[in-house]
């Protein structure tokens, strides 16, 4: 989350400000994906590389429509 953080700071937001944001991604991702799954939003944003072996059996082809993916 660090880089992230570093490149909203490069476009002027302030350390604050560019928390805020992250925060606010985060919490927009977990309304977007099931409630099991919300909990790997939470490790990817504390800096954790969650287990994505749960996302297996179709998971990840039905989060895809989430990020502009056929």
């Amino acid at each position: 989350m660090q880089e992230l953080r570093n490149k909203l700071t490069n476009l002027g937001l302030s350390e604050e400000m560019a928390s805020q944001a992250i925060q606010l991604m985060g919490e927009y991702l977990k309304s977007k994906v099931p409630t099991p799954y919300q909990g790997m939003v939470d490790q990817v944003l504390s800096g954790e590389s969650p287990d994505l072996s749960m996302l297996a059996g179709g998971m990840m082809d039905k989060m895809k429509g989430l990020f502009g993916g056929k």
